[in-house]
């Protein structure tokens, strides 16, 4: 399955929202990842038309989750970010072309499409079975368990600035 590059950036955006108390500001989280500010916001948006970030205005502004992240899985950031259509959508290919069967010859679905919802479905309940609580545990694996309170305390002392 295809998903978009800003599901990857909401993903890191939703795992660092798990190392702070306080919102963080859009500008920050583009500048920790090296990413554009102006294409990051669109993801922060879906996240927040999602209900998964909210947005706080004013100087001490930003994103913060809006759930536990135990509670918001990858499915939920997915949706989100690209919507909640199905990755495959069945044309009726084989209604077409010189050899096409008849439309009330087609009365189940498909190989193709019974195998492509399959996956589809498979992929879904991998998604909906990790968390950004998950995700955070794994990056202190897979990075040291310092890694993100040193992202906690860069963005501490980014945003006193």
């Amino acid at each position: 399955m295809k998903m978009s590059g800003g599901v990857e950036w909401a993903l890191h955006c939703c795992v660092v929202l798990t190392t702070s108390s306080r919102p963080v500001p859009a500008a920050k989280l583009a500048e920790l990842h090296d990413v554009s500010s102006s294409y990051l916001a669109k993801q922060l948006q879906s996240l927040a038309r999602a209900g998964l970030i909210h947005s706080v205005q004013g100087k001490s502004g930003g994103y913060a989750l809006t759930r536990a992240p135990e509670s918001i899985t990858l499915l939920d950031v997915v949706r989100a970010v690209d919507g909640p259509g199905p990755a495959f959508v069945c044309t009726e290919i084989r209604q077409r072309g010189p050899l096409a069967t008849p439309a009330n010859a087609c009365t189940r679905a498909c190989p193709v499409a019974r195998a492509m919802w399959s996956a589809e479905e498979a992929w879904r309940q991998a998604l909906a079975a990790v968390t950004i609580a998950d995700l955070a545990r794994d990056v202190g694996t897979d990075s040291g368990p310092e890694a993100l309170p040193a992202v906690r305390t860069w963005l501490t002392g980014a945003t006193d600035n």
